[in-house]
């Protein structure tokens, strides 16, 4: 259990405060994350690495000379939102431009890549890169679909060195992939990890066994047996782990790797040297040289009791940056010359946060938008339970959670653009902002995109008709499907997006009223959710457990039919005041 916390919902915020002062001589707080407090050599890439808190010493912990220019850090296991990366890069960027580094998780891969498209647009170079070195959650085929755990620190480190040396952006994103594609590594799993306030843990494991390959936020593992010796165990991971040398090293004999043992929360030092040991006379007698091995907490998740083994299979290059200095809160190895820190001036960042002018028929408008995200949020918050239950059955359960503090950060920005009179389009686009913002994870990604795309269609100059938000509508579904890659038979939210979407351009085109199309839409999003249950999932965290989740229709589709009915609802009622307000 988590013993030290004031408000749950506070502890991520918290933790950032605590963690920037006991290191201010090497990072600093800036909105959605931190970043190096020392300067950093002009032009040079910058390194900005995130993903969920809950997994110190990343991501926080490796930001510093030698490793990342600034860290992105959502709320507890959840991604953070492209606004978040968005101002980490901004305030890291040295000039020569960005790489985007995390792990391979949807969320993550939605808010990264939403902020990378942004910064390109305002003329900063950007590349993304997500680290896919367990083994266990996809087959070598698959590479790109394998989940990035405690690999992480060794791509980090490789691509944070190769910045200091003065590689370009082309050449940092080349040395990325390549350290990426030569790292693996396997983990396992003995119990659960119980988030602050929480009154049970957020994944189990049966008692006296262990998961073997289960991911650092519960993910599904490969196969479940009696927790072994340590030295069965380091003989299990070293066996997975030469099977999976690259292809174009050949005859592992003779390689150098470097090798990472990493506790993931619970696991003592003490335990991980006793199993370090067996794994070291198991490379050697496999004729592996081991270059500067790490045993200790590197990627961990929460108090969860597990370890796990990552190999890379260096070359001179990578062999280079792997021994190359380093001096982060939680990662030191050689010695640095100290950086200068930045100027007390220089650690003020502009705030710019203006409304647009908007006609007044837009701000009347607002009041109408305002009521429907209130409307959205009462019944998300009577569904929440039963959301986080049906995501449970194949995912982690989080979505009825995530969904409630999305939309509390929707209401509160709205209700603050409200009061400055914002347009109509404004203030959803501010509210969906926030959403992304405060939900994180991939349903905060996509809910984000979706309101968005339908407050650029409302606009702030005239009022929203059915026309207007049926075209918001269709492009929050194109941009969903593009950021997300799920298409209509994935088992994901699309399958009750696209047909809600197509009925209502359709009844629109024919004639009908905003209120009757959205209607007929609703109805048919509520058949859509339904038809889910039958579906086998091809995306996301249940994709592993696809068999599981047959009889049980997917939570994100649920919600979606949830909220366009509720919407309905208030469309509704909107309508009947103002025909009571003419007669």
């Amino acid at each position: 259990m988590t013993y030290l916390f004031n408000q749950p919902s506070a502890f991520a915020n918290e933790l950032i405060e605590g963690f920037v002062a006991a290191n201010a001589d090497k990072v600093r707080q800036v909105a959605g994350g931190v970043v190096r407090s020392t300067r950093s050599k002009p032009g040079c890439v910058a390194i900005v690495i995130g993903g969920g808190s809950g997994h110190y010493p990343a991501f926080s912990g490796l930001v510093g000379q030698g490793m990342a220019h600034g860290a992105a850090m959502g709320n507890l296991f959840a991604s953070p939102s492209a606004q978040q990366i968005y101002n980490v890069a901004r305030a890291a960027d040295n000039g020569g431009g960005v790489l985007l580094a995390f792990g391979n998780y949807a969320g993550d891969v939605l808010h990264f890549g939403q902020a990378c498209e942004r910064l390109k647009s305002e003329g900063i170079p950007c590349e993304l890169l997500a680290v896919t070195d367990d083994i266990s959650s996809a087959s070598l085929s698959e590479q790109e679909k394998r989940r990035g755990v405690a690999g992480d620190l060794a791509v980090f480190k490789a691509v944070a060195a190769a910045a200091e040396a003065g590689y370009s952006l082309a050449e940092v994103t080349r040395l990325a992939r390549h350290a990426n594609h030569r790292t693996r590594s396997l983990g396992v799993a003995f119990s659960g990890c119980t988030l602050p306030g929480a009154s049970q843990p957020l994944f189990e494991v049966a008692h006296g066994t262990m998961a073997l390959g289960m991911g650092i936020h519960g993910e599904p593992g490969i196969s479940e047996c009696a927790i072994p010796p340590a030295d069965t165990l380091a003989e299990l991971f070293v066996e997975h782990l030469l099977k999976e040398c690259p292809q174009e090293i050949g005859e592992p004999r003779g390689q150098r790797v470097a090798a990472i043992l990493n506790g993931l929360g619970s696991v003592k030092y003490e335990e991980l040297f006793v199993v370090y040991r067996r794994v070291a006379q198991l490379l050697k007698d496999a004729g592996l040289e081991v270059v500067e091995p790490e045993v200790g907490e590197f990627v961990t998740s929460f108090n969860m009791a597990g370890a796990s083994l990552t190999l890379v299979w260096l070359d001179d290059e990578l062999e280079t940056f792997w021994r190359a200095p380093a001096n982060a809160p939680a990662f030191r190895k050689g010695s640095v010359l100290v950086a200068e820190p930045l100027s007390a001036a220089e650690l003020i960042l502009p705030q710019v946060d203006e409304v647009p002018n908007a006609s007044q028929a837009s701000q009347q408008s607002a009041r109408c938008v305002l009521a429907v995200v209130k409307a959205m949020a009462e019944v998300i918050y009577q569904h929440e339970e039963e959301l986080g239950r049906i995501d449970a059955v194949a995912g982690d359960g989080d979505h009825g959670i995530g969904m409630a503090r999305g939309v509390t950060g929707a209401v509160e920005k709205a209700v603050e653009m409200h009061q400055r009179h914002a347009g109509a389009g404004t203030l959803l686009c501010r509210a969906a902002d926030a959403w992304a913002d405060k939900a994180g994870g991939t349903s905060g990604a996509l809910w984000g995109v979706a309101l968005t795309a339908i407050g650029s269609a409302l606009g702030d100059t005239e009022s929203p008709n059915a026309h207007r938000v049926a075209l918001g509508v269709q492009h929050a579904k194109e941009g969903i499907m593009h950021f997300g890659k799920a298409k209509v038979g994935d088992k994901t939210l699309v399958d009750v997006l696209v047909p809600f979407s197509e009925t209502l351009s359709a009844r629109v085109e024919a004639g009908d009223s905003l209120n009757d199309a959205w209607a007929a839409a609703a109805r048919q999003a509520t058949l859509s959710a339904e038809a889910t249950r039958q579906m086998v999932p091809k995306m996301g965290r249940a994709r592993p457990l696809a068999e599981k989740s047959v009889g049980t229709p997917d939570a994100g589709a649920v919600s979606l039919a949830l909220i366009v009915n509720r919407i309905h609802q208030q469309l509704t009622a909107q309508t009947e005041a103002r025909l009571q307000g003419v007669h």
